[in-house]
């Protein structure tokens, strides 16, 4: 008589683990527990990149197991599914064009699970200071009629300075944004 849910009838009461068909029983099912993870993660890599640490929270959240999870990022990085430093490159460009400076770039990086190290030289290499200074004087141009509601030229330039700053810009950006476009 089969064991009730061991997943394999072939064994009988009173064999262990010991048994060599247990023991396969038990790979078939972690190897189809793989596959179907694999699966899930190749579904979930097709909308758009994603860090090793965001496909594996991806995969916990559908309650697959950590050995499991880490054997698929493992093969996904392997198989180059997963680039940690591509993904961060095409996240600095959308963020760019998005309006946000350095210090948002780098949080929300870090947020994503990309290295410190990764994150330093894709900035130092994707997003130069002139270039964030002309992003930052592009989003006052754009919000320039909100701005100039406020009459008072102090609360103007605060508003401004608080709007950058939430943005990730850094002061001294803000400041040569402000500098080049608001006469006070």
């Amino acid at each position: 008589m089969p064991l009730p849910d061991s997943g394999c009838s072939s064994l009988s009461r009173g064999s262990g683990k010991g048994n060599p068909v247990f023991t396969i029983a038990i790979m078939e099912k972690d190897d189809i527990q793989f596959r179907s993870a694999m699966d899930t993660a190749v579904r979930i890599l097709t909308s758009r990149g994603h860090t090793g640490r965001e496909l594996a929270l991806k995969l916990k959240k559908r309650r697959i197991k950590p050995a499991v999870v880490d054997q698929v990022v493992a093969e996904c990085e392997r198989l180059n599914y997963i680039d940690d430093a591509e993904t961060a490159r095409h996240y600095l460009e959308e963020l760019k064009r998005k309006g946000y400076g350095r210090r948002y770039v780098r949080s929300a990086m870090h947020k994503k699970g990309v290295a410190a190290d990764t994150i330093d030289r894709i900035l130092e290499q994707g997003y130069v200071d002139s270039e964030e200074r002309e992003n930052a004087e592009s989003i006052v141009e754009k919000r320039q009629a909100t701005f100039n509601r406020e009459k008072d030229p102090r609360k103007r330039k605060s508003k401004i300075y608080r709007y950058l700053y939430s943005r990730g810009f850094s002061p001294g950006t803000i400041a040569e944004a402000m500098n080049k476009l608001i006469n006070y």
